[in-house]
């Protein structure tokens, strides 16, 4: 093969791949504003999720996504490496959450956590994180209007076990499974 010949194919391929660099890229902008999000916490399932409008009020058994207000718990949770780079106020990533509670029901936090008096299953209460340091928790009592308890049941999950109830003002839609892989 002559040194031209080598030159041409290289060329080629390059083009090949500026292309499908470029088709890669505007698919991840289309998903991005077609409300797609990729998960990579074990929270729940890994891989590609999409956030669907709500056209009604949030309830209980509704799994969100979410942004967190940006105050000082979330900024020292980030810090920590809790919460992921996004664009949510605060550069947070939106979580994804299962509504447990709404405006009205008790919480009380003890070593499990309570709803209205019943045991919310997998809420077993973590004093430490992975790296030893202590965690605070989230008091306990009636959530106020127009807020959300949060909960996952994966045991290392950082939800309103530990924040409190978020604004459901922070609330970006429901969060549907599209291609996840739960290990």
């Amino acid at each position: 093969m002559t040194g031209a010949a080598i030159r041409s194919q290289s060329k080629a391929a390059l083009r090949l791949i500026f292309v499908a660099m470029i088709a890669l890229a505007a698919l991840a902008i289309l998903g991005w504003f077609g409300g797609c999000r990729i998960n990579m916490t074990p929270s729940y399932p890994l891989g590609l999720w999409r956030i669907q409008p709500v056209a009604r009020e949030v309830r209980v058994g509704d799994r969100v996504f979410i942004c967190p207000p940006d105050n000082d718990v979330f900024r020292s949770a980030k810090e920590r490496g809790y919460l992921r780079v996004g664009l949510c106020p605060g550069g947070f990533g939106p979580l994804i959450k299962t509504v447990v509670a709404t405006a009205g029901q008790r919480v009380e936090i003890n070593e499990t956590v309570t709803i209205d008096e019943r045991l919310l299953p997998h809420s077993q209460i973590a004093n430490l994180d992975g790296q030893h340091r202590r965690l605070s928790r989230f008091a306990g009592g009636a959530i106020p209007p127009g807020f959300l308890f949060l909960h996952s049941d994966f045991v290392g999950s950082y939800d309103s076990r530990y924040f409190g109830p978020l604004p459901q003002s922070g609330v970006l839609g429901i969060a549907e499974e599209m291609l996840t892989y739960a290990p």
